[in-house]
């Protein structure tokens, strides 16, 4: 598939930025990963998808390394106000949809793809870790942060903005492919 094929296909999937990727500028960083330590998102320690469920930076590079190319997709809304809680919750409600079915589309053609989202993984109301296995390894969705990934430089080094402007919230996620 090239890469317009990808971008009407994220299109077609309701994404309202893509950008293909090239696989070999992703950059793991310590900082980022700190961050997840910090557990301000709550999810540190407490999923499969999330740090440190999925071993240490050096085990991130040596997944990511596994790919050539990928495919960024971005969900933007213009809120209200700043405090337009309802519309921050109405985007990642469709981001994660349509995230999901493209996830599944994207699997046909590539079925070691690697699913990075805005976040860990949401497909169980209550993740399995640490005492048994994840339910849904063949469907989850790592956290581009738990990678080490500073998704403002992924977005930048794609040529597309993180921040679409005052007054909008973006949800940012990737496929890498092959």
């Amino acid at each position: 598939m090239t890469d317009q094929e990808l971008l009407a296909l994220a299109e077609e999937y309701g994404f309202d930025c893509a950008a293909p990727m090239d696989a070999a500028k992703l950059e793991v960083l310590q900082d980022v990963r700190d961050a997840c330590a910090a557990n301000r998102c709550g999810q540190y320690n407490k999923t499969w998808a999330c740090p440190p469920a999925f071993g240490d930076l050096e085990e991130s590079r040596r997944i990511l390394a596994k790919y050539k190319r990928g495919l960024l997709v971005q969900s933007v809304q213009t809120l209200e106000d700043d405090f337009d809680w309802e519309g921050i919750q109405e985007l990642g409600k469709r981001h994660g949809e349509n995230f999901q079915r493209l996830y599944q589309r994207l699997r046909e053609a590539w079925p070691d793809l690697l699913a990075l989202g805005a976040g860990g993984c949401k497909n169980c109301k209550e993740c399995t870790y640490p005492d048994n296995p994840c339910r849904f390894p063949d469907r989850m969705v790592y956290s581009m942060e738990g990678f080490g990934l500073f998704v403002t430089q992924v977005c930048r080094d794609c040529g597309i903005p993180y921040n679409h402007g005052r007054g909008t919230m973006t949800y940012s996620a990737c496929f890498l492919l092959e």
